[in-house]
């Protein structure tokens, strides 16, 4: 019997088998599942309509979900992608039973298909080569999956210090971008990975004839551990940001204030000299500047203001306003 088998363009399975088992596993992983899919799988597995079509639909769910069928769970979760410069969620279904597993996505998710890959290679550093239990490829995939997204965390955590080195080298006008886009991602994991943990504890109840209880609990008390280390860091990553946005606001303030403080200072000082330009400019009959008492006049008026430019520069100085 073929290891792997490529049952259509969409459909890939693979057996894992340990010799010295008497059983073997068989994972199903669907790509973009259509009606001839699905069809597939409702022949193969006899699985219920609802669930079937759940996957079709993709986008039955905005939350992870976990079913009790015939002889099977079937589980909803979601997972953050990084797609198109935004962090958004994968959703991935399965349907996990005794010496099967099935995975339901559209691909976006490249963990997933390249543990499946490492699998078809691989196997037998597998722990569910070991126990060939699906129960715990199950917990294999979601470790994969999961540690993913602490390498999204790491990416974040050195946009965040990029970021911060722009705020303090005044480059306001990249870093409110990079920052909204930085506060969208954060918020977007934290959305997508909030209910994780209460998934993998109910997943602590899943039976298996092959591996005992206190196994299955072990390993899904691990991902649940996983599940709020990676809560706790985005929301580190959070508080960051803000305190960031805030920063960069304070300093874009800043730079507001001395432009204004220097403009007014600007205003002050030209309001003499455009009086003086208001008192040249006037129409009057007979021209003083033609006589030496006019002349003489507007010579001491220019030198008064002079002056009094000289003493609000040096009063603005004093002051610390220049």
């Amino acid at each position: 019997m073929k290891k792997f088998q490529q049952i259509s363009s969409k459909i890939k399975s693979l057996i894992i088998d340990n010799p010295k088992k008497p059983r073997a596993i068989k994972w199903y992983n669907v790509l973009n599942p259509g009606r001839n899919e699905i069809n597939y799988l409702k022949k193969e597995f006899n699985f219920a309509d609802k669930y079937l079509e759940a996957s079709l639909v993709r986008i039955s769910a905005q939350r992870p979900m976990i079913y009790s069928g015939d002889s099977y769970l079937f589980i909803i979760l979601h997972f953050p992608v990084f797609s198109g410069g935004r962090i958004i969620p994968g959703e991935i279904e399965f349907f996990v039973g005794h010496g099967f597993l099935v995975t339901l996505h559209d691909g976006k998710n490249k963990t997933l298909n390249e543990f499946f890959d490492y699998c078809q290679k691989d196997a037998v550093f597998l722990e569910s080569y070991q126990s060939e239990s699906s129960a715990i490829l199950l917990y294999e995939i979601l470790e994969k999956l999961i540690q993913d997204s602490y390498s999204l965390l790491d990416d974040n955590n050195i946009k965040i210090n990029e970021v911060e080195k722009k705020i303090f080298s005044q480059q306001q006008k990249i870093t409110i971008s990079e920052l909204l886009t930085l506060k969208r991602n954060i918020i977007n994991i934290r959305r997508i990975v909030q209910n994780h943990k209460n998934i993998m504890k109910k997943l602590t109840e899943m039976k298996s004839s092959l591996v005992p209880q206190k196994e299955i609990i072990k390993y899904y008390d691990i991902l649940a551990e996983h599940s709020q280390r990676i809560w706790e860091f985005s929301e580190i990553q959070k508080e960051i940001i803000d305190s960031l946005h805030d920063t960069s606001e304070s300093v874009m303030s800043y730079k507001i204030n001395n432009i204004m403080k220097t403009l007014t200072v600007v205003s002050v000082i030209l309001m003499p000299l455009n009086l003086i330009a208001s008192m040249l400019g006037m129409n009057l009959e007979p021209n003083p500047l033609k006589t030496q008492s006019g002349l003489i006049f507007f010579i001491n008026v220019g030198i008064i203001m002079f002056v009094l430019t000289i003493i609000m520069l040096i009063f603005f100085k004093r002051k610390k306003w220049l």
